[in-house]
């Protein structure tokens, strides 16, 4: 098994692939560009949709369009990207601050993260938003807010804080609620740093190191069992897909890297897919 280059987007910071089964497209944002893009695998082609602020995660709504996290907030979207409604926007400061990880869990609700761009001190938070369009924050003391993800039981949700190189989970009560968070696994400084996140039927946790150049697999133990090197030092956020779901696909960025490095990494940016054993979960969707 080998990652490559499905498509060459060459994504400034391409986030949060989102596969759909209705359609069989992956969808995926470009933090920077700013932009909402669509992936048909069948033809191998990609349409972009422009967009006006940086937008960092989506999910699908069950009864159409997305919901996204933007530099402004929590806005609902049409199909084709264009905004509906903006929902909330619990952020202190968004001229520095952004939405950046998110996604819909098992009971149709939808997480979210920011980002705190100073680096400066842990002030980042993590939100859920609720079927009535409610929006609770659930978490802070976080610099930036990764790797959402939840254990097929629904019996854990996974998130980590990348510049703290550290994974946590939750544990979940029978309505989703979390309790206090634990350690999962702490990455060493220096080899990568752990981005977006997916979780496969077994209940392993697939992570993409950024700075790292590969995505490793974690036991529920919270153990490394694989690493599956990416053809860009810095891989961003896993995505099954595929009608199987046995389909990986990971984004990656080429924002902000040195010239040597892109010599050396010329395939930053681009969109890369592995075929893998074990199949993903079915992502659910906003049911709000």
């Amino acid at each position: 098994m080998a990652f490559e280059t499905v498509y060459p987007a060459q994504a400034a910071l391409g986030e949060c692939p989102l596969w759909c089964a209705r359609t069989g497209r992956l969808w995926w944002v470009d933090i920077e560009a700013p932009a909402l893009n669509c992936f048909d695998p069948a033809r191998g082609t990609n349409r972009t949709l422009p967009m006006d602020e940086n937008i960092g995660c989506i999910a699908l709504r069950r009864q159409g369009g997305f919901i996204a996290g933007m530099r402004s907030g929590l806005w609902l979207l049409d199909e084709d990207g264009r905004k509906l409604e903006r929902i909330a926007n619990p952020q202190p400061d968004s001229t520095i601050s952004r939405f950046n990880d998110g996604r819909a869990d098992p009971w149709g609700r939808f997480w979210a993260g920011t980002i705190h761009e100073p680096r400066d001190r842990p002030a980042a938070i993590l939100c859920r938003v609720d079927t009535d369009l409610t929006c609770t924050q659930v978490a802070g003391d976080i610099m930036v807010s990764n790797g959402l993800a939840f254990s097929p039981d629904r019996a854990w949700m996974y998130h980590s804080d990348t510049p703290a190189h550290v994974i946590y989970r939750y544990p979940l009560d029978a309505d989703g609620t979390p309790g206090p968070r634990e350690l999962f696994h702490q990455f060493p400084h220096g080899n990568g740093r752990p981005d977006g996140a997916a979780v496969d039927a077994d209940g392993f946790y697939w992570s993409a190191l950024y700075e790292g150049g590969r995505v490793v697999r974690l036991s529920p133990a919270g153990e490394i069992v694989a690493e599956y090197p990416v053809p860009a030092r810095c891989p961003t956020m896993c995505a099954f897909g595929g009608p199987e779901l046995r389909t990986l696909y990971v984004t990656s960025a080429r924002h902000g890297r040195g010239a040597e490095e892109l010599a050396e990494w010329p395939q930053s940016g681009d969109l890369f897919a592995m075929q893998v054993e074990t199949p993903g979960l079915p992502e659910p969707g906003f049911a709000g």
